[in-house]
C-alpha cells in the first residue's frame, strides 16, 4: 500500500558488480591474501528509516482496547520498498565510522588503510560481505567490529558467495557453479541428456522464422534467465547465452534447441571454472584486454557482435559479447568499434584499482587482430574511410594519443576475444577455453 513520494522518495541500493568481486578474488589470488565471507542476519531489520512510514497491529501482538491504533515504525521491514536503501545508508556509515573509504568507481567496494601499509578489503552485496587483506590480524579485528554491531555469521574461509563456489587447486583458486548448474540441469530436465563437446555448429546462425512453430515462452524465458547466471563463472557460454538472448520476443523450436544444445555442453563440462592463479614471485601489476567482432555477424539487422576480455594477475575479471549500436561498414569499423567498447570498460578498472590503491601497469595492453582499426586508433590515416563514424567511437583514439591505452596486433590464433563473437570449430573452441583460463574441477 505504499505510494511514492508519500511513504517512501529513493530506494535505489548500490551494490558491488559480480566482475568487481572476481577482480577482488584475483587479487587476493595473486597476493596470497585470506578471503573470509561474513553474512549479516535480519539484514532489513537494522536500517533505521527517514520516512513517516505506519503499520496495523499484527495478529498475536494487538493491545486490548487500542485495537484501532497503528503503529509508526522507526526502522525498516521486509517488504517495505525503502529497505534495502535503509540498510544500505546503515552499513555505509558504520563502515565510514570504521575509517573505510568507499569506492567512488564501484560503491560496493570499500577500502582501508591499516598501519604499517596493511591493506583491508571489502566488498559488499546486500548482506554478504567478502573481507580480505594483508593482515590477518586487522581482519579478525574487523570481524568482531562487525559482530560487536550487528548480528552476524561468520561463515570463515571463501567457499561460496551468491551461488559461486570456490574450490582450491594446486594452481590457485577455481570459481565454479557445479551445484547451480546442476540444479538448472535438473529444474528443465536435461539432467540425463547427451552431452556436446561444442555450443553450437560452426556457420550456423539463429534467425527469426516465422514459419517455425512457436514454443513455450515462459520457459524459455526461464532457462534464458538461469543460464545467464551461469555465465558469471562460465565466460565460455556468454556468446551463446548472448545469441539465445535475442530472441525472447519471438520464440521459435529453433531457439529453443539452441538454448538445450547449450545445456548439452554444461551437461559434458559441469566441473569448468574460472581460474585464479597464485602468484608465486613478484607478479607484473599488468592489466590486458583483448577485443574482436564479428562483422555483420546477424543476418537480419546486419550488425556486428564485439567481444573484449580482461585480465589481470593471469585471471579473467571482466567479458562482454554484445550486439553493436550500429551497423559497421566494413571490419575495420567494426573492430574499432569493439575496441572502443574495451577502452571504456579499461577506464572504469584503472579508476576502480587505482581506489585500492593497486598500482597497475601503464599503459593498459589492447590486443586487436586488425590492422586497420590499429592504424585508424593511432592516427587519421584513412579519414576517406572512417569520416562516417560517430564521434564517441573516436574515444579509442583520444585513449590511445594520451599514452593511457597501448594497442598491440596479435594474430587470430591468439585473439581470446574471439570466443565472445561467433560459433567456432571444437578443436579452436577447446583451445581458447584453455587460454581464457577455463580450469576443471574434481566432482564431488
Amino acid at each position: 500500500m505504499q505510494k511514492a513520494d508519500m511513504d517512501y522518495f529513493e530506494v535505489y541500493a548500490p551494490i558491488a558488480r559480480l566482475e568487481t568481486m572476481r577482480l577482488i578474488v584475483a587479487i587476493a589470488c595473486g597476493r596470497n591474501w585470506p578471503m573470509h565471507h561474513l553474512d549479516v542476519k535480519s539484514t532489513f531489520l537494522n536500517g533505521p528509516l527517514d520516512e513517516e512510514v505506519y503499520v496495523t497491529q499484527p495478529p498475536g501482538f494487538k493491545i486490548k482496547e487500542k485495537e484501532n491504533m497503528v503503529y509508526r515504525l522507526h526502522k525498516a521491514l521486509y517488504g517495505l520498498k525503502q529497505a534495502p536503501r535503509a540498510w544500505n545508508k546503515r552499513i555505509d556509515s558504520f563502515l565510514v565510522q570504521q575509517e573505510f573509504v568507499k569506492c567512488k568507481s564501484e560503491y560496493g567496494v570499500y577500502v582501508k588503510k591499516g598501519i604499517k601499509g596493511n591493506q583491508l578489503l571489502i566488498c559488499l552485496y546486500v548482506n554478504d560481505l567478502i573481507v580480505t587483506g594483508s593482515d590477518v590480524n586487522e581482519i579478525e579485528a574487523f570481524k568482531s567490529q562487525m559482530m560487536s554491531e550487528f548480528e552476524m555469521s561468520d561463515l570463515g574461509k571463501l567457499t561460496y558467495f551468491l551461488g559461486m563456489e570456490f574450490t582450491e587447486v594446486a594452481e590457485g583458486l577455481v570459481m565454479h557453479q557445479m551445484k547451480y548448474a546442476s540444479d538448472i540441469l535438473k529444474r528443465f530436465n536435461m539432467m540425463n541428456c547427451n552431452p556436446s563437446s561444442s555450443l553450437a555448429e560452426t556457420n550456423v546462425k539463429l534467425v527469426m522464422n516465422e514459419e517455425e512453430e512457436h514454443v513455450n515462452p515462459t520457459l524459455f524465458k526461464q532457462i534464458v534467465g538461469s543460464l545467464r547466471y551461469l555465465c558469471n563463472s562460465r565466460p565460455d557460454i556468454a556468446y551463446a547465452c548472448g545469441i539465445i538472448s535475442r530472441f525472447m520476443s519471438e520464440l521459435r523450436v529453433s531457439h529453443l534447441l539452441a538454448a538445450k544444445r547449450v545445456m548439452r555442453y554444461i551437461k559434458g563440462t559441469l566441473q569448468y571454472g574460472i581460474l585464479f592463479p597464485k602468484c608465486l614471485n613478484d607478479c607484473s601489476m599488468e592489466l590486458m584486454a583483448y577485443s574482436d567482432t564479428d562483422w555483420c555477424g546477424d543476418k537480419q539487422d546486419r550488425k556486428s557482435t564485439s567481444g573484449y576480455l580482461f585480465k589481470f594477475l593471469n585471471a579473467p575479471i571482466s567479458r562482454c559479447a554484445k550486439k553493436q549500436p550500429i551497423v559497421a561498414l566494413s571490419t575495420c569499423e567494426s573492430e574499432y568499434i569493439a575496441g572502443c567498447m574495451a577502452a571504456c570498460q579499461a577506464i572504469w578498472l584503472e579508476n576502480i584499482l587505482k581506489e585500492m590503491e593497486i598500482e597497475v601497469s601503464r599503459p593498459i595492453t589492447l590486443f586487436i587482430d586488425n590492422k586497420s582499426a590499429i592504424s585508424l586508433a593511432r592516427n587519421p590515416v584513412l579519414h576517406e574511410r572512417s569520416k562516417h563514424i560517430e564521434a564517441k567511437f573516436h574515444f579509442l583514439r583520444e585513449r590511445v594519443n594520451k599514452g593511457a591505452l597501448q594497442i598491440v596486433h596479435c594474430s587470430t590464433e591468439l585473439q581470446l576475444a574471439d570466443i565472445f563473437t561467433k560459433p567456432l570449430k571444437v578443436e579452436r573452441f577447446i583451445k581458447l577455453r584453455s587460454l581464457i583460463d577455463m580450469k576443471e574441477v574434481e566432482t564431488y
